[in-house]
């Protein structure tokens, strides 16, 4: 499902129980300097992650300043975040005026909040497969025990144009094969693009059965795409970078089993770094 761009006015793009991806929750906030917003999400453990600008989050009595920095666009320096337990009443607080993402999985339990300084980087693909991308886990493989069932991250393109999630994968089931190998999960999916140049360009594409046509939306600037089952590759128009912030909510685990089409599951063995990726999203 693809959410064209739209001001959202500061309210859920991807409200708790969502149709489509019932296990995610979305939204971005704008802030001038100076002023507040609070929210808590019942059932939803969320992170915030200023897209630009910087803020101070309190939660639970705890604060903490100065997250975020980036200047102009998500381009413009590195990604920070803060852990919000699942239903805990968070504050953000503008320091500069921002852009804020906040990601949210459902999970019950409560946990601990706690920030994120550093991200988890890794790089992949190549130039000559177009398919050259590097990703920044702000909730990652290094907060696997300190987090329930959120992954979020960043994707970048490295160089203009090519494809992401390629080969083309899916994880809409929980299911093993014959031998108890776990071989997919469920995990719903949420992407907000951004372009540099902002009047740039991508398609993604939809699939839900081999071999037969599926969907295919033009992204835009802002865009958000909803991902509750199928195969999703996407590509973006040559001179064009590509962002897209990413939020993966697993049904009975954190760790992502993706399932990669039979027709194109080879190109795997072709992708320089393909592997240490997806190793990534545990």
């Amino acid at each position: 499902m693809h959410i064209a761009p739209h001001d959202n006015q500061n309210k859920p793009i991807v409200d708790a129980d969502d149709p489509t991806v019932p296990l995610n929750y979305f939204n971005i906030v704008k802030l001038k300097a100076g002023e507040a917003f609070s929210y808590q999400v019942p059932g939803y453990e969320t992170c915030v992650v200023p897209a630009t600008g910087t803020v101070t989050v309190e939660v639970e009595g705890l604060t903490y300043a100065d997250l975020g920095g980036r200047g102009a666009d998500v381009w413009d320096g590195e990604p920070q975040g803060v852990y919000i337990p699942s239903g805990a009443k968070a504050t953000i607080i503008a320091t500069t005026d921002t852009e804020t993402f906040i990601a949210g999985a459902k999970y019950d339990k409560v946990l601990d909040p706690f920030d994120v300084r550093e991200h988890d980087f890794v790089q992949y693909g190549s130039d000559d497969t177009k398919t050259h991308r590097c990703i920044k886990h702000i909730l990652g493989q290094k907060q696997h025990d300190k987090v329930g069932r959120l992954l979020v991250s960043e994707l970048f393109t490295v160089g203009q144009g090519g494809w992401s999630g390629f080969p083309a994968h899916k994880h809409d089931t929980d299911r093993w094969d014959d031998a108890g190998n776990l071989i997919e999960t469920k995990h719903d999916e949420t992407y907000n693009f951004r372009f540099r140049p902002n009047h740039g360009s991508a398609v993604q594409i939809i699939q839900h059965e081999e071999g037969k046509p599926g969907d295919a939306y033009q992204l835009m600037d802002r865009s958000t795409i909803l991902l509750g089952s199928g195969y999703h590759p996407c590509v973006v128009m040559p001179g064009y970078e590509m962002y897209y912030f990413t939020i993966l909510g697993g049904h009975s685990q954190r760790s992502l089993v993706q399932f990669f089409q039979p027709t194109h599951a080879y190109q795997v063995e072709t992708i320089p770094g393909i592997k240490d990726m997806v190793a990534k999203f545990k």
